[in-house]
């Protein structure tokens, strides 16, 4: 383990980046200070992050809002802050539609047999036992009164409701191994199609099409939302509440629309087990290190608990949720008694829009005005790479210190951006910063978790990279003691934030949203 020199600052002013590879001046901590030295003992020598994923994704599984699964990954990880001694509570905050998925199996019964790939959509009913129908595309009209004359012939049918795809290769392998024009070809004919596709659904509501075939007696509806990777499929949730909904896989989904084009009589047997059990209770977990110089003074560790359900949220956020709670772990074991009060947030339902930050935010001002920084992780797998000081003009100085006194190991892969752009606000760090307080993303790389794993079938313990997590797990932990221990109070100073090409003015703070405490509404 070597003392750290930073390689690259970037600095960002009104949308201009500089790069700065000098190393960061005025280091907080010496080389052999104990605390860093335990914590990498503990964090990458002693980690608990590979049983703490098998558990969180392969035994408890997906967490989805509402679901039993969120319930029992809320119980588990309280009882993982008890036996390490820190103490930790369950805080109700609202509730959400309850929701429990069984067996499913979809099933190609004519003109041949093949089981489908598909997964229900979230808080879809189930079939109670298997049904059957015939497979339907809704067809081109001259005009909206064909439409509904046409309407009625849905009753009894399961109804197609995407564009179908016309190639599902990824797209890296096509640019790779085929030509520009046919390429082109391809991306024409998508297009094409889904704008065919998509104008035929408009005569019925466009994403309420569901709801009106439901209503005019549909039986089922199949969609496919797929992600432009190999066998990869994001799901959510039902547009209709009436009739059963799965998202079938890009090649199972053109399967049963070519047949249905070329009057082929595809026909479906779905056997779902799903059901809706009313409004659930819904919680952060928060765990609590106190202060012992400054406990009104608080540093933040957050990442959400909550996923979708068709694979099991190891890297959206079962990755940031263990690297908390290991983070955690460290800070107990190595720095027990903090000068700054410690918490870690694992939040509830930020999938259904930043609930659980957002609740944490309103029911806590006093945590607001006493916050020092705050440290939030959820994309993916890989190491850290990226802290954005996120618009607040001084924060950089900060930032630098602590990342200082972070060993090379570790360091060596992080790019800091000062005083940043505000370049992603769709996680729960914005919760916090909304209202200006030191709220801060540890950004991993992007693009092939936006791809592969957010929010898809393929989210599942094996796309974990361990050597990473045990990086990014001991990193939070330092990160942690830099701020606590920090002699000044981060700055709430705001930038210039770049231009907005849209308007030509300066971007705008991000804003506070009201949470909604249930899923009827706020």
């Amino acid at each position: 383990m070597r003392s750290t020199r930073l390689g690259r600052i970037i600095l960002s002013l009104a949308g201009t980046v500089l790069v700065w590879s000098q190393g960061a001046s005025a280091q907080t901590f010496r080389v052999d200070d104990p605390v860093i030295r335990q914590m990498w003992a503990e964090g990458m020598e002693q980690s608990q992050v590979e049983s703490l994923a098998q558990i969180l994704t392969d035994y408890i599984g997906p967490r989805l809002a509402g679901s039993p699964n969120l319930d029992a990954a809320g119980d588990w990880a309280l009882g993982k802050f008890r036996e390490w001694g820190v103490p930790a509570r369950k805080e109700e905050y609202g509730t959400w539609e309850g929701w429990q998925l069984g067996i499913t199996h979809v099933d190609l019964i004519a003109p041949r047999v093949h089981t489908l790939e598909a997964h229900v959509l979230a808080w879809s009913p189930g079939t109670d036992g298997p049904m059957e129908g015939d497979v339907l595309i809704v067809p081109e009209f001259s005009s909206e009164a064909e439409a509904t004359r046409w309407l009625p012939s849905v009753a009894g049918k399961i109804v197609l409701v995407s564009p179908p795809e016309p190639m599902c290769r990824a797209p890296h392998e096509l640019e790779t191994n085929t030509t520009p024009e046919t390429v082109e070809r391809l991306a024409q004919r998508r297009a094409a199609l889904q704008q065919s596709y998509g104008e035929r659904l408009t005569l019925f509501g466009g994403r309420g099409a569901p709801q009106q075939f439901a209503d005019a007696g549909a039986a089922g509806i199949i969609s496919s939302t797929w992600s432009g990777g190999w066998g990869v499929n994001k799901v959510f949730s039902a547009s209709t509440r009436d009739i059963p909904s799965v998202d079938l896989s890009c090649e199972d989904y053109g399967l049963l629309f070519r047949m249905a084009e070329n009057d082929q009589a595809p026909r479906v047997r779905m056997n779902i087990e799903a059901e809706n059990l009313g409004e659930a209770p819904q919680f952060n977990v928060l765990a609590e290190l106190r202060g012992s110089e400054l406990p009104d003074e608080y540093v933040l560790l957050g990442a959400h608990l909550d996923s979708w359900h068709s694979a099991t949220g190891a890297t959206d956020n079962g990755t940031g949720s263990v690297m908390m709670m290991e983070a955690m772990r460290i800070l107990k074991a190595a720095y027990p008694n903090p000068r700054r009060t410690i918490l870690v947030g694992l939040w509830g339902p930020e999938e259904m829009g930043l609930i659980g930050s957002g609740a944490f935010r309103e029911d806590h001002p006093e945590v607001m005005e006493g916050l020092q920084a705050a440290f939030n992780q959820d994309n993916g797998t890989w190491r850290i790479e990226r802290i954005e000081a996120q618009g607040l003009l001084y924060a950089g100085e900060h930032i630098a210190r602590w990342v200082s006194a972070v060993p090379d190991e570790i360091a060596q892969h992080i790019t800091l951006e000062f005083p940043g752009g505000q370049n992603n606000t769709g996680s729960d760090h914005v919760s916090f910063l909304c209202t200006g307080a030191p709220a801060f993303r540890l950004q991993s790389a992007y693009d092939e978790y936006r791809q592969y794993t957010w929010h898809t079938n393929r989210d599942t313990y094996d796309k974990i990279s361990f050597d990473d997590l045990r990086n990014n797990a001991t990193l939070a932990a330092m990160l942690a003691y830099g701020a606590s221990e920090d002699p000044e109070r981060v700055p709430r100073d705001r930038a210039i934030l770049p231009i907005d090409p849209r308007t030509g003015e300066p971007r705008a703070w991000v804003r506070c949203s009201t949470p909604r405490r249930s899923s009827g509404g706020e």
